[in-house]
């Protein structure tokens, strides 16, 4: 994260030109430093010079893809990413999430909902970057679930599982009021900072991640209202 004073860098991965050139336009507006890459190989190559506070990754790209790429580049240095789709792909949303992506928007997006999300992003991993762990803070045990929020670390049935932050946050914002039904709108309130419901869908597929990780009988799907962790 760049420090005090200095303004955060964005670089945006998108072979199509003009929609690349939209997105740095309306960022730079909002008052990041804005890079650009074209294809699979200049992106990775672009991260590692860079270093960007977050990454615009579109999924389809000439060399190789977006999912590739978000593979490459949290391999070399943990960062934030916002993926673009141009599918309404759950396949896509699902992958991405697991390497690493934080979220994600699918095209055709408006600039203001792009915009918000990238500052969405960044409040929480600044968030993040300033609260010092509780270390006494009891880890939470829920049958055979068992969250360390200190170290932020998951395990089931004593089986470490990898979370990206979103998934851990979304994970403990549950977990701390097991079997109570939490609507999609507040969960998104409260995990990812929207104050509109403009982005249930993006709660719908951190959950579904959540399930392939962990067991799909840990999270009860109350339809029309949002989702409740089943303790055992």
């Amino acid at each position: 994260m760049n420090g005090a004073g200095e303004r955060r860098r964005v670089l945006v991965v998108e072979d199509e030109r003009m929609i690349a050139e939209s997105i740095a336009v309306r960022l730079r507006a909002e008052g990041f430093a804005v890079d650009q890459a074209h294809d699979g190989p200049a992106a990775v190559a672009a991260a590692k010079l860079l270093r960007p506070d977050l990454v615009v990754l579109d999924v389809m790209l000439p060399g190789f893809d977006g999912l590739e790429v978000c593979r490459r580049i949290q391999a070399e240095r943990p960062v934030a990413v916002l993926m673009l789709t141009a599918r309404d792909d759950e396949t896509d949303m699902l992958v991405g999430l697991a390497v690493g992506a934080d979220d994600y928007l699918t095209k055709p997006f408006s600039m203001r909902e792009l915009a918000a999300r990238v500052h969405v992003l960044l409040r929480r991993l600044e968030r993040l970057a300033h609260v010092e762990p509780d270390l006494d803070e009891a880890p939470i045990v829920l049958g055979d679930l068992e969250i360390n929020r200190a170290q932020r670390r998951v395990t089931r049935a004593g089986v470490e599982a990898h979370l990206t932050p979103t998934e851990f946050d979304l994970l403990v914002n549950l977990a701390t009021r097991p079997r109570t039904v939490l609507p999609r709108e507040r969960l998104l309130a409260e995990v990812w900072g929207w104050a509109d419901a403009s982005g249930t869908r993006t709660v719908d597929s951190h959950i579904k991640a959540l399930r392939r990780k962990l067991g799909a009988d840990l999270i009860r799907t109350v339809h029309g209202v949002g989702y409740a962790l089943e303790a055992a």
